[in-house]
């Protein structure tokens, strides 16, 4: 398993690579909690380095949205890989993702 990383890119922008899954999600529930802690802003999540995922990862992404709001911050995903897209909209749910 590729145990899931957050790299920064720059002060608004950062990436996540490796695998989301209902084993790896857990240890990023608070992965962006810093940089989020900057107050009303925005914030960009690569998604292009994720390998794999499935429904977990988009649980993750609608926990870290709800951290987002809670901040006032801005929070936009790019890259979203196919099969996160696939899982969001069989979900219902890629309309609600800020997509880049």
């Amino acid at each position: 398993m590729n145990s899931p990383q957050i790299e920064k890119l720059d002060d608004t922008t950062f990436r996540l690579n490796g695998e989301l899954n209902m084993y790896s999600v857990p240890q990023m529930l608070n992965a962006i909690s810093a940089p989020l802690s900057t107050g009303p802003g925005e914030l960009c999540i690569d998604l292009g380095g994720v390998s794999r995922s499935d429904s977990a990862g988009l649980a993750l992404l609608v926990e870290w949205m709800r951290q987002a709001k809670e901040r006032q911050v801005k929070l936009r995903f790019r890259n979203l890989p196919l099969q996160l897209r696939e899982i969001a909209r069989i979900s219902d749910l890629l309309s609600l993702l800020p997509l880049d």
